[in-house]
């Protein structure tokens, strides 16, 4: 993807979001290189030059900015979160107070902007509903409730019933015939992901930084009449397996279930998608004529836009008739990043 100088350092000017990925700029007046969204003084134009990527930058001597962080993946969850996230998946009915994180080296209020921004409640409610999905699933298994609850680190009935309520929207007892939804967020190369998943198998994978996700989440929901709930699947731990050899160059196919949410027309054009082999690009005249109808071009294309499981399902692979990188859901850059790991196309 070719960019002037003068697209680069406009967009780095305006904080261009869609640029993320795509340069880095490195500044020669102090040494240090930044993304394109830094909220740092931005120098004159003779007194920078850009990057295709990091290691370009670093091996020209600069050094990384600690303002925008370069070498971060934008949303990352930071490794301590990540730990304690890995012992509240294996330990469901630990508490975390403020003095176990202060214990840790970790500011309680530090952890509680992290999740409020990127969970919409704070660490204390996180982990309240995580043991509530972990009660909630032990209920459906026939399991009593007086036992789940205090299993799960409530101290009384009442509380667990509540807070039960609160979430699901129905008691306990009465939780049979209720449906959730299980969501985890999940580090990649390029980016966070979110991964949903039903017993069914992944129902959704996408970046965090996606501008329609508040709207996929809903529709979700409302589909399979579910509530979303923070918490562990088993699928998860095959997603998380497969996605680390596919970064590595070393899968080509995924295995891991998957149970995607559309119209049957959605779903028919999904499945089309699946048969783009790795490696390959088509057109969306071509998905339309494997489809049946050369004439549903445009209903193909919103189609594939709809698509809530990136990656699995491989709408990366479609480019546009002139083979330029036509739009992605996850960024451009994101597109260009994935065709070049799978060789589909070379820069």
């Amino acid at each position: 993807m070719e960019l002037s100088p003068e697209i680069m350092y406009q967009a780095s000017l305006t904080k261009n979001p869609d640029f993320e990925g795509v340069f880095w700029m490195g500044v020669k007046t102090t040494g240090i290189f930044c993304r394109p969204i830094c909220r740092a003084r931005k120098p004159k134009p003779e007194n920078v030059e850009f990057f295709d990527n990091t290691k370009a930058a670093i091996l020209k001597g600069y050094r990384p900015c600690k303002v925008c962080k370069p070498l971060e993946n934008l949303d990352e969850t930071p490794d301590y979160i990540q730990q304690i996230l890995k012992e509240l998946a294996e330990n469901p009915s630990q508490k975390f107070k403020d003095c176990d994180l202060v214990k840790r080296g970790i500011e309680p209020a530090t952890m509680r902007r992290w999740f409020q921004k990127n969970h919409g409640m704070t660490f204390q409610s996180f982990q309240r509903m995580f043991r509530l999905n972990t009660a909630f699933k032990k209920i459906q298994q026939g399991e009593n409730m007086i036992d789940t609850a205090y299993d799960s680190g409530f101290e009384s009935l009442s509380g667990f019933s509540e807070s039960f309520k609160n979430i699901f929207g129905v008691s306990p007892k009465n939780s049979k015939d209720q449906k959730i939804i299980d969501l985890k967020r999940i580090e990649t190369p390029i980016g966070t992901m979110y991964a949903a998943a039903t017993e069914a198998g992944i129902c959704m994978l996408e970046f965090t930084d996606r501008k329609m996700l508040e709207t996929e989440f809903k529709d979700l929901a409302r589909s399979l009449n579910a509530t979303i709930v923070q918490g562990e699947n088993p699928h998860f731990k095959t997603l998380e397996k497969e996605l680390k050899l596919y970064f590595e160059g070393k899968l080509k196919e995924f295995t891991v279930p998957l149970s995607p949410v559309g119209t049957e027309f959605q779903k028919s054009v999904w499945k089309i998608l699946m048969k783009i082999p790795y490696g390959e690009t088509w057109n969306y005249r071509k998905q339309s004529e494997v489809l049946g109808d050369a004439k549903k071009v445009r209903a193909v294309a919103n189609a594939n836009g709809m698509n809530k499981i990136s990656i699995l399902i491989p709408c990366h692979r479609v480019i546009g008739s002139d083979g330029t990188l036509t739009g992605y859901g996850g960024g451009i850059w994101r597109k260009q990043k994935l065709l070049e790991l799978e060789k589909a196309i070379l820069f």
